[in-house]
C-alpha cells in the first residue's frame, strides 16, 4: 500500500467572485486522523467536496492510493471507497434508519423485492461492531441528533468506505455526544479506516487528529503535527494573528431590570411541560448566562420571549410592560433583538442576498424606504457595504451574494449584525457560535460584551459552558424546564454549574430567583 490514502495536488476552484481553493495541496496517511481547520469560509468544504465528486476542480490532481483518479460524482468516489458525512444531514425522516442507510443501494430477494430483513441485520452488525448502538428499525424522525449522525456514518460502513470525510461533525452536538463521536473515531482507526476530520474545534483536533493541514482565505498555509503544535500556535496560523482564548472585560455595571419572566409555564406536548414555574431577571448592563443541557427548555423558553411560542401561565414583562400577548412584529419594535439557535430556519432567507437580509426587519423605515413605500434598493446596498466590513462578513460577491451560498459562520455573522444593529433594549441570543471558528468566536463575543456595556441587557443561551463561563456576569442553571439556582460568574466553579445542570440544587452559593 503507498503512504498516503489520499494526495490532492495544487487544487483550485474558483467561483463567482471568489477563489474558493487556490493552488491547495493535501496528503493523508493510510489509516490516521488527519484534520482540516480553517475559518468560516477559508475552503475547507469546497476541497472535500472536490474530493467526493460534488464539484470538479479547475485544475490539480487527485490521487487515491497512489493512482491518479478524476472524481466526477458521489458515486465515482463511494467505488473508489470514499464516503463523506455532511454537517447538515441527507436523510428522509419518515424512513427508517435500514431504509435511509439501504437508500440506492437496495439489497434484492430472488424475487426482486428489497430484501429488507437482511439489510437490517447487516445495519446491526456494523452498529455492533462501530458500537454505535443504533436502531435498525427506528424511524430517523424519532432519533436524536447525535443518533442521525450515526446513522449518516452507518449509511457509508455499508458502502464499504475505507476513507471517512467528516464536515463539522460536532457543531449540532451535545457534549456527551461529542465524546461519544470522539471514541467512535478511535473504533473507526483502529479497524483501519482513515478519517478526514473538518472542524473549528481545537480542542477535538487535539484529542482526535495526528496531523492537522491549515487553510486561509484559499491558501495552505501548512501542515503541522497536531502534538507538537499548541492550539495558540494552529489558531494563529488560521487566521493571520493571535488570538484570544478569553474575552477581556470590566466588571458589569447592571442597571434597571429590562427582562422579567414571572412563573412561567410553556407546554412542549400535551402532557409535558418544556418550562414550568421558571422566573427570572434580567438587568440593562449585564449578560445573563443559561446553562444546561440541550432538551432542559432553554430552546422552549427562547422562543416564548421571542414571540414564536406562546406561553400557557405566567408573564414576560419588557422594562415593565406586559409583552406576554403581544406578537412578534410587535415586539421586535419594543426593543427585543433575537438570534435564534435554527439560523438556517429562523435567521436567514437563503436566496436573498446579503444586505436584504441585513434589513428583514427594518426595510420599512425611512432609511431604507421611500415615499409611498418604495424600497430604497441603493441604501440597502450602502449599509451591507458597512456592515460586511464592520463585522468581518466573507462574502464573495458583496452585498449582492445569495446568504445561502455563504459559510455557516458568515451567515451567523450576519444574523449578529442585523440584530445588534437593530440597538435593542433586549438581545436574545441563543448558540451565537455554534459551528464557527475560533477569530469569528472573538469577534461575537466582543461584540456581546460591547452590547453590554453600551446598557443592553444580554440573555445569552449557550451549550458551551466555556462560553457562559467567557461571557456572562450572571449564571441560571436549567434542569427540567425549572431554574435551579444562579450564580455569579465571577464565583462559578465548573464543577458546580454542572452539578446544578443535572437537576441538584444548593451546589453553589447562589442568589434568590428573583421573580
Amino acid at each position: 500500500m503507498p503512504d498516503y490514502a489520499i494526495e490532492m495536488l495544487d487544487i483550485t476552484k474558483a467561483f463567482p467572485g471568489v477563489v474558493a481553493n487556490d493552488g491547495v495541496t493535501l496528503r493523508v496517511y493510510n489509516n490516521e486522523v488527519h484534520a482540516i481547520l480553517g475559518e468560516n469560509g477559508a475552503g475547507k468544504s469546497t476541497l472535500m467536496s472536490i474530493l467526493f465528486g460534488l464539484y470538479d476542480a479547475d485544475s490539480g490532481k487527485i490521487l487515491v492510493r497512489g493512482k491518479e483518479v478524476r472524481i466526477r460524482d458521489p458515486n465515482q468516489a463511494t467505488e473508489l471507497g470514499i464516503g463523506m458525512v455532511h454537517q447538515h444531514f441527507k436523510l428522509v425522516h419518515n424512513y427508517t434508519v435500514t431504509e435511509n442507510i439501504i437508500l440506492g443501494k437496495e439489497p434484492r430477494t430472488k424475487t426482486g423485492d428489497v430484501d429488507l430483513k437482511s439489510a437490517e441485520a447487516r445495519v446491526a452488525e456494523l452498529s455492533a461492531r462501530y458500537g454505535l448502538d443504533v436502531d435498525p428499525k427506528a424511524k430517523v424522525e424519532s432519533i436524536s441528533v447525535g443518533m442521525q449522525q450515526r446513522v449518516e456514518i452507518l449509511k457509508i460502513l455499508y458502502r464499504n468506505a475505507e476513507i471517512l470525510i467528516f464536515d463539522e461533525p460536532t457543531a449540532v452536538l451535545r457534549p456527551q455526544e461529542i465524546d461519544e463521536l470522539m471514541q467512535i473515531f478511535k473504533r473507526l482507526k483502529a479497524e483501519g479506516k482513515t478519517i478526514i476530520l473538518i472542524t473549528h474545534k481545537l480542542k477535538e483536533i487535539k484529542e482526535a487528529a495526528e496531523r492537522c493541514t491549515i487553510l486561509r482565505r484559499g491558501h495552505c498555509i501548512g501542515t503541522v503535527d497536531v502534538q507538537n503544535s499548541t492550539e495558540e500556535e494552529m489558531a494563529e496560523m488560521m487566521v493571520g494573528r493571535s488570538v484570544k482564548f478569553k474575552t477581556d472585560k470590566a466588571p458589569a455595571r447592571p442597571g434597571k431590570i429590562v427582562l422579567e419572566l414571572k412563573d412561567l409555564y410553556i407546554r412542549k406536548s400535551k402532557d409535558l411541560y418544556a418550562v414550568q414555574n421558571l422566573s427570572l431577571s434580567v438587568r440593562s448592563g449585564e449578560i445573563l448566562g443559561i446553562a444546561g443541557v440541550d432538551g432542559n427548555g432553554q430552546s422552549e423558553l427562547v422562543a416564548a420571549i421571542a414571540g414564536m411560542l406562546p406561553v400557557e401561565k405566567g408573564s414576560i414583562l419588557l422594562s415593565g410592560k406586559d409583552i406576554t400577548k403581544m406578537s412578534i412584529h410587535d415586539r421586535i419594535a419594543a426593543g427585543i433583538g433575537h438570534v435564534p439557535e435554527d439560523r438556517q430556519r429562523f435567521g436567514i432567507v437563503p436566496d436573498f442576498r446579503l444586505d436584504e437580509n441585513l434589513v428583514l426587519k427594518s426595510y420599512s423605515t425611512p432609511a431604507f424606504s421611500k415615499s409611498g413605500g418604495i424600497i430604497n434598493v441603493a441604501a440597502i446596498a450602502e449599509y451591507g457595504k458597512r456592515l460586511i466590513q464592520g463585522y468581518d462578513i466573507r462574502a464573495g460577491q458583496g452585498p449582492a451574494t445569495k446568504v445561502g451560498s455563504m459559510s455557516g459562520g458568515n451567515q451567523q455573522k450576519v444574523i449578529i449584525a442585523r440584530e445588534i444593529e437593530l440597538s435593542p433594549a433586549l438581545l436574545l441570543v441563543a448558540q451565537p457560535t455554534r459551528g464557527l471558528d475560533v477569530g469569528a468566536i472573538e469577534t461575537i463575543h466582543s461584540r456581546l460584551i460591547a452590547e453590554r456595556d453600551k446598557g443592553r441587557a444580554v440573555l445569552l443561551v449557550s451549550f458551551e459552558l466555556d462560553e457562559i463561563l467567557n461571557l456572562c456576569d450572571r449564571i441560571a442553571a436549567i434542569s427540567k424546564g425549572e431554574i435551579v439556582g444562579i450564580v455569579d460568574a465571577k464565583d462559578a466553579k465548573e464543577r458546580d454549574i454542572g452539578a446544578m445542570m443535572a437537576g441538584f440544587r444548593s451546589i453553589a452559593p447562589t442568589e434568590k430567583v428573583v421573580g
